[in-house]
């Protein structure tokens, strides 16, 4: 483990603003984001796969009035958006070390008011099909956590994902409210602030064109299945 790494992983361990697992209140939070951790009851955001967090980062500057949490698995990656909340003391802003399968241990049923999925791994090949964050089991997790008509964004610079989570969704009987293969030439542009992603930067600069998805899922009447237990892989700890 590279010597920044080891600085973070020290740091993020008495970072208040970062819940992972060694801290108390890890499996704790289901339920109990606004009441135990924000201490308000303005809506909750999470934001999945967040890397280094300047989605979560960027609208909680934006939205005072909303309590946002980035979730990744990657420590390292994290750290930086949660250092970035605490040097600018947006309050509003938590960050959640954690695989995206066990979402239902970390936030309670009907709890989140908005979800962002930005930039995902698109995996490509068809074997992968089951591990992508918009694979039918993953949309049916969103469910359990999300309150009703909340909606859901999808940012993407892969065309391939986006036609494939448009499918998802109506097969699932979700709705469709924007989609466009060109947002920053789209009348949605303004909607996203400026707020750009590592990899959004990324990929604007090489001339990619970017995706985007704004859906609702079909409201659950009540949880489905049993929560799964959580563990780590050695490779996702880094």
């Amino acid at each position: 483990m590279s010597r920044q790494k080891s600085k973070r992983f020290a740091e993020s361990k008495i970072m208040p603003n970062i819940i992972e697992m060694g801290k108390p209140n890890f499996l704790e939070m289901a339920g109990k984001w606004n009441s135990d951790f924000f201490l308000n009851t303005q809506p909750l955001v999470v934001e999945l796969a967040c890397g280094k967090g300047e989605y979560s980062f960027g609208l909680g500057k934006a939205f005072p009035e909303k309590n946002f949490v980035g979730m990744d698995i990657k420590g390292s990656r994290i750290y930086v958006g949660a250092r970035s909340a605490i040097e600018s003391d947006l309050s509003n802003v938590a960050f959640l070390r954690g695989k995206i399968e066990n979402l239902r241990s970390f936030f309670g049923w009907k709890e989140v008011d908005e979800l962002w999925i930005t930039f995902p791994d698109p995996r490509p090949r068809d074997k992968d099909e089951k591990k992508r964050l918009t694979f039918s089991r993953f949309l049916k997790l969103y469910q359990h956590v999300i309150k009703a008509n909340s909606i859901i964004h999808l940012k993407t610079d892969n065309r391939s994902l986006m036609d494939y989570t448009v499918q998802s969704v109506t097969d699932l009987g979700g709705e469709i409210l924007v989609l466009t293969h060109d947002l920053y030439e789209s009348d949605w542009r303004e909607e996203h602030l400026g707020i750009k992603t590592y990899f959004e930067n990324k990929f604007t600069q090489k001339g990619f064109k970017i995706n985007y998805l704004k859906f609702r899922l079909p409201e659950l009447s009540e949880p489905e299945g049993t929560i799964p237990p959580i563990f780590f892989r050695k490779e996702e700890m880094g």
